[in-house]
């Protein structure tokens, strides 16, 4: 964590802040540790990072931005801390990876050190997230911004060689999601609508407001190499399987009947509604994948085909039998 800045009027200043952040962290045992991954954490001109012999490095960058991630108005601190880690988190899933560190750096207006405990709250939904997760908050940094950011930084450690890639589908390969889709897409509708006024709407809307990454069905089909690809679903089904396709050289077709659509949400919504963090995942036919993993219920949807002149990168097979387009419609940032 950087070190300037000064104590302000109201509440704390930078410093008060980092102390409270590295005193809370250590109390629920993510911090620098002998069990640890961390060797050196907050406090420090750079965290020093340990993993097994054997093992890669793994890296992914999350940017959780006010007006565009989350409105101050409708979420509650905890949801926003929560989900920003999340995000990185299942990242670190889809791989297979095992957490090892996360460096958090937040932007806030001047006001918010004294607004409400905001930071207090943030800090309450990251760390109860981490703390579930084994994973050590290492540092990060704060500064004054005009919005609300949160940057998220999450390191992992997979076996050498043995990371699941988006790349590695082959054709005739069957197609599994995780859970259920749509859920967070019709909480984002459902929270929109209400304004986030009403308090008892806003306790229906766990998919959104506090999705669950699948770090321990991520390493189960890693370690029994049970997967042949794999992406966490961010983007939305539609836009996901997309990416995996064009890694992968293959096309695509989902039976529409078999996509698991959370309850409330339209099919609609989970093909193409963003934000579950579910896992979609390719497997060889024939390969023996369980209807759950770790208490998660996994449905095969659909399957990988042969790129071949004239055929859609995406197609959706309808409950009649008919065969239709299925364009990737969701989210991606400047379009």
């Amino acid at each position: 964590m950087t070190r300037r800045g000064d104590e302000t009027a109201k509440g704390w200043g930078e410093l008060e802040l980092i102390r409270q952040i590295r005193a809370r962290a250590a109390k629920l045992g993510i911090g620098p540790g002998a069990r640890s991954g961390v060797v050196v954490g907050i406090g420090d001109d750079c965290a020093l990072l340990r993993v097994r012999p054997g093992e890669e490095i793994a890296v992914t960058t999350d940017l959780s931005i006010e007006g565009r991630h989350f409105q101050l108005e409708w979420h509650e601190p905890e949801a926003v801390g929560h989900r920003a880690l999340a995000r990185g988190l299942s990242d670190l899933a889809a791989m297979g990876a095992r957490p090892v560190a996360a460096f958090v750096s937040l932007g806030l207006r001047r006001e918010m050190a004294a607004r409400d405990q905001w930071v207090s709250r943030f800090y309450d939904g990251l760390l109860k997230l981490a703390h579930e997760y084994k994973t050590p908050l290492a540092g990060g940094d704060l500064a004054e911004s005009p919005v609300v950011l949160a940057d998220i930084v999450l390191v992992g450690a997979v076996p050498r060689g043995k990371a699941l890639r988006r790349s590695g589908a082959r054709a005739g390969d069957a197609i599994y999601v995780t859970g259920a889709l749509g859920g967070a897409a019709a909480g984002l509708e459902l929270l929109s609508r209400a304004g986030g006024a009403k308090k008892r709407e806003v306790e229906s809307l766990r998919a959104h407001l506090s999705p669950q990454p699948r770090i321990a069905q991520g390493m189960w089909l890693r370690r029994r190499g049970a997967a042949t690809a794999a992406i966490d679903l961010s983007d939305g089904l539609s836009t996901d399987l997309s990416h995996m396709c064009e890694e992968s050289g293959l096309a695509a077709e989902v039976d529409a009947a078999a996509v698991p659509v959370a309850a409330g949400a339209t099919l609609e919504q989970a093909l193409h509604g963003g934000e579950d963090y579910e896992l979609l995942f390719t497997a060889a036919e024939g390969t023996r994948i369980p209807r759950t993993i770790a208490g998660v219920r996994v449905t095969r949807i659909g399957r990988m085909l042969r790129r071949g002149r004239g055929r859609p990168l995406l197609t959706l097979k309808n409950a009649d039998g008919s065969v239709q387009v299925m364009e990737a419609r969701g989210w991606e940032h400047f379009k």
